[in-house]
């Protein structure tokens, strides 16, 4: 999913999807990570996060617990946090969304001890705004596009245009100027692109820095409230015992199915208006969270339920390493990414991969760091920065090398 925001021009991916590539491969894999995968990679590290804290809180259930367990909660957010900007100052991925879960996380610990239903329903709270506001922008561009038919059917007859009939089709002008050129700041972020990826660091810093604070740090408000509330619905699965695997595989399958089902077909009409360059009136700006939603606890369903089976577990058991990795994984993606297959001084591969090219790197990537993950925990109790995450939270080392932890264990 991330894949793409380093290898190709931002015009071409907010703005003209098919441009980049769209042969039948192209649209197959493009349509099946718009489907199945956008937006749920964050949305299962949210409900996660949401899990994680009711683990570590536990302690904090007890009397003599609170002020401790939420000392090293606060902690290991405020670190999270600072790591997270150091994916996006140093190593310069704008996508960063390790600040965002920090500081979503640090208003989750008041939340642990609410019920699984009021969870749940606070959890959907941002989906219903995205809801409203989307079908009002929904309600908006139809009866302007309806207006727009009528004028036009005027100018097709000859007859003469009220000032109300000009202004309707000039603000249908204005509409078709930005859905195909992103206006005036599109046009300076491509200039920041082309200087960025043809000149050195500092050109190169500065693209993906403006990046982050054209299009993520403006929006961080609503970033961190989508989290939080995914956090939320993540201790509510946790409450009911969904996440941790506790209900059986008949609840499972039956959730995945009620979950899959609607979220395939909103998600494939939503992928299906983005590609078209006319500024319709699109479901998606009303329907897309909740679909995300569905479809991340339906991928959580899925896994719950393959673990059920022997054949399940052995699929899966492959990416307990990457589990145990995942946070040292993700600064490595960035490292790859935007420091050596698409930056200017690497193998600049920018803007020279399709659709499945893109897809076809990511997967060889992913591939690379599961055998590396799987090398990696024979030795080590956890990746380098989770190790050091550890460490910085609990501000003391924390055991590294597995025979070190083995000779202390029969000591």
């Amino acid at each position: 999913m991330n894949i793409p925001f380093m290898a190709a021009p931002i015009a071409k991916l907010f703005l003209n999807i098919p441009s980049l590539g769209w042969s039948p491969l192209d649209q197959l894999s493009w349509y099946a990570v718009q489907i199945a995968l956008e937006g749920t990679q964050r949305g299962l590290l949210e409900l996660l996060f949401g899990a994680g804290m009711m683990v570590l809180a536990a302690k904090a259930m007890q009397p003599d617990g609170p002020v401790a367990v939420a000392d090293l909660y606060w902690r290991r957010n405020l670190w999270l946090i600072l790591f997270g900007l150091f994916d996006v100052f140093v190593l310069l991925w704008p996508g960063d969304i390790l600040h965002i879960y920090g500081l979503a996380a640090l208003l989750l610990f008041p939340f642990r001890k609410l019920g699984p239903n009021l969870l749940l329903g606070l959890g959907m709270l941002y989906a219903l705004f995205i809801a409203v506001t989307g079908g009002l922008q929904y309600q908006e561009r139809v009866e302007l596009i309806g207006r727009v038919h009528a004028v036009q059917e005027k100018q097709v007859s000859h007859a003469a245009l009220s000032p109300a009939d000009k202004k309707t089709l000039e603000e249908w002008r204005k509409l078709v100027v930005r859905r195909t050129t992103g206006g005036e700041e599109m046009k300076k972020y491509t200039e920041l692109e082309r200087k960025g990826h043809s000149g050195g660091l500092i050109d190169y810093a500065r693209m993906n820095i403006t990046a982050w604070i054209g299009f993520v740090s403006g929006s961080l408000l609503f970033n961190v409230a989508e989290a939080f509330c995914m956090m939320l619905i993540g201790i509510s699965l946790w409450k009911w015992g969904v996440i941790q695997g506790q209900r059986s595989a008949g609840f499972y399958l039956a959730l995945m199915l009620l979950c899959y089902v609607p979220a395939i077909g909103l998600r494939a009409i939503a992928a299906q208006e983005m590609t078209t360059l006319v500024p319709i009136a699109r479901t998606g700006w009303f329907s897309l969270e909740f679909a995300r939603i569905a479809m991340s606890i339906g991928h959580v369903a899925l896994i719950n339920l393959a673990v059920k089976s022997r054949p399940g577990r052995a699929v899966l058991a492959p990416f307990k390493a990457a589990g145990r990795t995942a946070f040292s994984l993700y600064f490595l993606q960035q490292i790859i990414g935007l420091w050596i297959l698409y930056a200017p001084w690497g193998l600049n591969f920018w803007t020279r991969q399709s659709w499945s090219d893109m897809h076809g790197t990511a997967l060889m990537v992913i591939a690379g760091q599961l055998l590396l993950a799987n090398l990696w925990v024979r030795a080590f109790t956890s990746g380098p920065l989770e190790w050091a995450w550890r460490s910085l939270a609990y501000v003391r080392w924390q055991p590294f090398l597995k025979s070190r932890v083995a000779a202390a264990q029969m000591a």
